[in-house]
């Protein structure tokens, strides 16, 4: 019997996850998402604990075959990376950044025959190794981001506004504009274990045609 070839994102959805030198616009399509919500200091321990809950559940169900539970249409596949949403409490940015202001929805994408009922198995699955209060805030959800601009970082986040400097410009210049403030992060590598100057983050903000 022929083995199917583990599904890869990195190879598959490049539009979705870019890793070019240049910036690029994409129209992405509805995806479906594990998330959590939180805000605060990333550099805090609830940050960290949720990320941990959301590979718990992902990994919940990557790794289900092995326990003899097989859910339908499932094929092997790469865990997606953490993303997140990042807005400020107060619309008025503080210079500098006060990331005890910082609101977030984290999130890890997940493949098509991910259901509420999936969801649901993976939920008692994690029971022993997430908290109840963090199960509790875990969701499902259809996120549908529509018209994007996008950049690959390289590099601290520290130093994101001069790659957000230059998205910008590359927007103004083929006749689109940002139309929120709020943007998203893409964490292609794991940053607790990454040198910072190998982070790799694709910064991706909603736009709009000029019209």
């Amino acid at each position: 019997m022929e083995k199917k070839q583990k599904y890869e994102w990195k190879k598959v959805e490049k539009e979705i996850y870019p890793t070019g030198k240049k910036p690029i616009i994409s129209q992405l399509p509805a995806q479906t998402f594990i998330t959590i919500e939180g805000e605060g200091n990333p550099n805090e321990p609830a940050f960290g604990e949720k990320v941990s809950a959301l590979y718990s559940l992902a990994y919940a169900i990557k790794m289900a075959p092995k326990k003899g539970i097989h859910f339908p249409d499932a094929f092997d596949y790469a865990v997606y990376p953490l993303e997140g949403f990042w807005s400020l409490k107060d619309p008025i940015e503080d210079s500098p950044l006060d990331k005890s202001k910082l609101v977030y929805k984290i999130m890890l994408k997940q493949p098509e025959f991910v259901t509420p009922e999936v969801f649901a198995e993976a939920l008692k699955l994690s029971e022993k190794k997430v908290s109840t209060l963090l199960l509790n805030q875990l969701q499902l959800e259809t996120v549908e981001e529509g018209l994007v601009g996008q950049i690959l970082h390289k590099g601290s986040f520290e130093s994101e506004p001069e790659s957000f400097g230059k998205l910008a410009e590359y927007l103004e210049e083929n006749g689109y504009q940002r139309i929120s403030k709020d943007h998203k992060e893409i964490y292609l590598n794991d940053f607790n274990r990454t040198a910072v100057e190998n982070l790799k983050t694709i910064l991706r903000v909603r736009i709009e045609k000029v019209k």
